[in-house]
């Protein structure tokens, strides 16, 4: 069955992709919950407008992303962590503890869109957030040692 996507479905395509999928999958999961339109000669117009409409929607989505891509890159965030004399860390730094950090700057970013380097030595590392599809912004983190 060929639909038209109203929304982001993952793994299946984009808003205003024209894809094609089982009837089952159609019929009981994507239609039921508003996230596609089935392509029949009677809804012709109303899908090129919803492609048209997608297409400004994506562009909005893709300048917002890459001006909050510039204001994250230019932070500098910080963690202090429970370190050996080495410097090596008791534990490591998550995304979870990254997201908390950039969440006190003022962004609000989903934990699993971040993606940290294997940090478990104190130093300098370097942080990928991905806010939209081929926008990554590069955040530096610096981890250093709690004074004991």
């Amino acid at each position: 069955m060929e639909i038209l996507l109203i929304d982001n479905v993952s793994k299946l395509g984009q808003r205003g992709d024209v894809v094609t999928v089982k009837d089952g999958y159609a019929r009981n999961f994507l239609l039921p919950r508003k996230l596609a339109l089935p392509v029949t000669a009677g809804n012709k117009r109303q899908i090129e407008l919803e492609k048209e409409r997608a297409q400004k929607l994506r562009a909005k989505e893709l300048a917002d992303a890459q001006s909050l891509a510039e204001k994250i890159g230019a932070l500098s965030l910080s963690i202090a962590k429970k370190a050996g004399e080495s410097g090596h860390l008791f534990g490591s730094v998550t995304n979870a503890e990254v997201a908390d950090l950039l969440k006190a700057k003022g962004f609000i970013v989903d934990r699993h869109a971040i993606t940290v380097p294997h940090v478990k030595d104190v130093g300098a590392y370097v942080v990928e957030v991905r806010l939209y599809q081929g926008v990554i912004a590069k955040v530096n983190l610096d981890v250093t040692a709690i004074a004991e």
